[in-house]
């Protein structure tokens, strides 16, 4: 596989009351074609700026975005229009991203006004093979509006959207995050079944890491505005390298009332990201934690095969 999406020391940083607060710190990663990469983390860690950083909604500090041999950053407002059309975006909260006034068909055909799709009837049948390709009616939810719908099925609707200009790349943004346990598994289901309909490349972003296992090729851990870790999604629930990551695992309840909870989780809260650590960004919560990791910020590095981690003392190393 070739890498379809790649970040070159990613940095994107807001001004807060005259200070910088580092939502995104100099993160390099990749995405293959055809790939599904999992981005994990807290609440908080820069997870949702870097996918907004992608599509340039948010325009990044520093760094590059480089899509398909093309360089995003450097694009001009109307080029990146046209880019626009080949990366698509599944919002997290999918009620609030309808408009509530504009009827079902309307929203779902919007994409297609913008690029310049002037035959009606052209637009009608698209809308409505997508429509059926997401699981909806188009004779019974075209002329509706998005408070006629649950959850589950909005979120259909946002799919739809996302996939009727046929992208190359979606951005999951905790697409599953507000829905109820047996409509996220449908979500997901449908999610796997669109990627192989319409050979999508995915970066699905998640906070639950038994929804990033189902869906993932391999997993991108962040903490603080920087990557932990990234490894094949076996190999990373299997044997973490980075404490943080361990963490996390030990953190996933067990449906079993025989099994204690783990004890060895990480203490206090956070660092504010307008004034993050020095060295290692969690060494302040890290049982591991040293002279050398308050004095210098660890490399993402290779510890075993397929298997990075930004850690002066992994938990693994190489087979």
């Amino acid at each position: 596989m070739s890498a379809l999406l790649s970040l070159e020391n990613l940095t994107v940083e807001y001004a807060v009351g005259g200070r910088s607060l580092f939502a995104v710190s100099d993160v390099s990663l990749h995405v293959d074609r055809g790939e599904t990469l999992g981005l994990v983390g807290e609440s908080g860690c820069g997870k949702s700026t870097l996918g907004r950083a992608v599509l340039q909604l948010r325009r990044p500090t520093g760094g590059k975005v480089v899509f398909d041999g093309t360089e995003l950053t450097g694009l001009g407002a109307e080029k990146m229009r046209l880019m626009r059309r080949r990366l698509q975006l599944i919002f997290q909260d999918p009620i609030a991203s309808l408009n509530p006034r504009r009827r079902i068909g309307d929203i779902i055909a919007e994409p297609l006004i913008i690029v310049g799709v002037t035959d009606k009837a052209e637009r009608d049948r698209r809308v409505r093979e997508v429509m059926t390709a997401v699981g909806l009616d188009p004779d019974v939810a075209m002329g509706r509006l998005p408070h006629e719908f649950s959850g589950g099925q909005c979120q259909r609707i946002c799919i739809a959207r996302a996939l009727i200009l046929e992208p190359e790349l979606v951005i999951c943004d905790e697409p599953v995050s507000a829905l109820d346990v047996s409509i996220r598994a449908q979500i997901l289901n449908l999610l796997e079944e669109m990627k192989r309909r319409y050979g999508l490349t995915l970066l699905f972003i998640a906070h639950d890491l038994a929804v990033v296992k189902a869906v993932s090729d391999r997993i991108a851990v962040m903490y603080l505005g920087k990557l932990c870790e990234i490894a094949p999604t076996e190999r990373l629930f299997a044997q973490p390298a980075h404490p943080y990551t361990a963490l996390l695992l030990d953190a996933i309840p067990v449906p079993d009332p025989t099994v204690r909870p783990a004890t060895n989780l990480a203490v206090g809260e956070p660092p504010s990201p307008l004034d993050p650590p020095s060295g290692c960004r969690f060494r302040t919560r890290c049982p591991r934690a040293d002279r050398q990791c308050a004095a210098e910020v660890p490399p993402l590095r290779e510890v075993a095969a397929g298997q990075f981690a930004a850690c002066h003392h992994p938990l693994t190393g190489p087979a």
